[in-house]
This record gives C-alpha cells, sequence and structure tokens, in this order.
C-alpha cells in the first residue's frame, strides 16, 4: 500500500483541522501571543505578523516538498483558531510520519483540544493513509508534553541527545515516542474513552 499525504479538513466534536494557509496568519499571530506557547520550539513565530506568515511560508514549502502537512486548529464552539498542528517527517516508502508542531493558545490547553487533534491525526494516519508508524518527540524538559503524550498511548522509545539548537544557543535532547498499527485498535479505543468522558 502506498501512503498519499494530501490537504484534508479532519472534523470532530471538538476541533476542526484546516489545512494552514496564509489567510490563518492573523488569527494564528493571535493566538500565539503568550511567550510559554513557544519556551521549548526553535523559537517564538508570533513576535510579529510578519514572523508568522514566514514560518507559515516554510510550513507550506515543506507541504509542497512532500515532508509536512501543516494545520490550523479551530475550535468549533467559537470558531476561533486556537494553534497549528501538523504532519512532518513523512517517509512514504517506510509509510510512517510524525505528528508534531503542535502549539495551542493557553486558552484551551488542558481540554479536550489536544486530545482530539491527537485522536484526529492519527485516526486518518493509520486508517486513510496507511501508516505503520506514528511518531512523536519533545523536549526533554517540557515534562508537561511528555505527559501528554504518555497519555495518548505513546510508548517511549529514547531520548536522542543534543539533537536540536534553539534559538537561545541551549542543546535539546528530543524525548521520542511512537504508536504502532498493530497497537492503534487499542490506542484508539483509549483515545475514544476520555473525549466522552
Amino acid at each position: 500500500m502506498f501512503m498519499q499525504v494530501a490537504p484534508v479538513t479532519l472534523v470532530g466534536t471538538v476541533v476542526r483541522l484546516e489545512p494552514l494557509q496564509l489567510e490563518h496568519a492573523d488569527a494564528l499571530f493571535q493566538a500565539g501571543q503568550d511567550p510559554t506557547i513557544w519556551r521549548f520550539l526553535r523559537q517564538n513565530y508570533a513576535t510579529s505578523p510578519g514572523d508568522m506568515e514566514g514560518w507559515i511560508a516554510s510550513a507550506l514549502e515543506e507541504q509542497q516538498a512532500g515532508t509536512s502537512l501543516p494545520f490550523a486548529i479551530i475550535e468549533q464552539a467559537t470558531g476561533q483558531i486556537v494553534g497549528s498542528t501538523r504532519y512532518l517527517d513523512i517517509s512514504y516508502p517506510n509509510r510512517g510520519l510524525e505528528i508534531g508542531w503542535t502549539w495551542l493558545s493557553p486558552s484551551v490547553q488542558r481540554t479536550r483540544v489536544n486530545t482530539e487533534c491527537k485522536y484526529l491525526l492519527l485516526r486518518h494516519a493509520f486508517e486513510q493513509l496507511g501508516a505503520i508508524r506514528v511518531q512523536l518527540k519533545t523536549h526533554h524538559e517540557n515534562f508537561r508534553s511528555q505527559r501528554a503524550i504518555e497519555r495518548i498511548g505513546a510508548t517511549r522509545e529514547g531520548v536522542l541527545r543534543n539533537h536540536v539548537i534553539l534559538v537561545d544557543g541551549s542543546y535539546r535532547h528530543s524525548v521520542y515516542y511512537s504508536i504502532i498499527e498493530s497497537e492503534w485498535p487499542a490506542v484508539k479505543h483509549s483515545l475514544e474513552e476520555k473525549l466522552q468522558q
């Protein structure tokens, strides 16, 4: 089975994931104003509208190259853009990809938004794209993210030391997790139970 990743809108109860466009820049700039959002990412892309436009343009270049598929996260109840996420490091021959670059406005952190985003992305990856592996990674000091990834049922695989140099010059060790196709039915069931609570 050949994995074909193409822009798609993923709709849930709480969120809708729309293919990222430059038209989302102003709303994403507003959603990204809290500097704590960017603490563990490479840099703050919401310091100016131009920075956000540049970040989106870069994501769309990766999409055009076939290595990434970025989304705007829209809260269904309000219609507001509350963050972004994407598929990245897409490996077509190996039917694998990563879910990452996820950031959320503090107004929706620790709500069902992130859980449903991951559910929609995982379901699409395993059930429509035919992925056999989905990986996630996070900063070694981002314990909240590590707990969230573990909560969705991913298996911690290890740490890539000195993996990324951040804009402040510090080194990020990347903690890697994965879910493989044989684990998806149990992970799916668990996520659906969490979303019904």
